[in-house]
């Protein structure tokens, strides 16, 4: 079962006369839980191990650790690069981010673009920062 897009979630709100009725028909759609109840869903989606997350990523193995805990929050750079460990495409970073809370990447944006061009490519994260460094552009720590 596809997703819905948000456009299409707005347009069913607008035209409910019931809110509940809504809520239940729509239940499967709703973000509801905590990032690491997300991530832990990604890690079976995507058949990976947070060893396999903490390689891809290039972000410290503790650091992961207490994410994954729920013991520190990310920032969005950070979500990002577990995208990468996660193995996620370009639509999965964007629900990824969504679900944590960020923006998504915006095509407009040269940075994120950059990014979304590296996830659409399955590039690794060193291909990312490699590609954002050759542009002058900040890459992920």
């Amino acid at each position: 079962m596809d997703m819905k897009t948000t456009n299409e979630l707005v347009n069913e709100i607008k035209e409910t006369s019931d809110i509940l009725d809504y809520l239940e028909k729509n239940n499967r759609e709703m973000q509801v839980g905590s990032l690491p109840e997300y991530l832990n869903s990604w890690l079976e989606k995507k058949g990976r191990s947070k060893a396999d997350v903490i390689r891809g990523s290039n972000l410290n193995r503790a650091y992961v650790y207490q994410i994954f805990l729920g013991l520190k929050y990310p920032s969005r750079d950070k979500i990002i690069a577990l995208a990468f460990g996660l193995g996620l495409d370009a639509d999965e970073v964007q629900s990824l981010l969504k679900q944590a809370g960020y923006r998504e990447l915006y095509p407009r944006d040269p940075r994120d673009a950059l990014l979304l061009y590296s996830f659409s490519q399955r590039k690794t994260i060193l291909e990312a920062n490699e590609l954002l460094f050759d542009h002058n552009i900040e890459v992920l720590e």
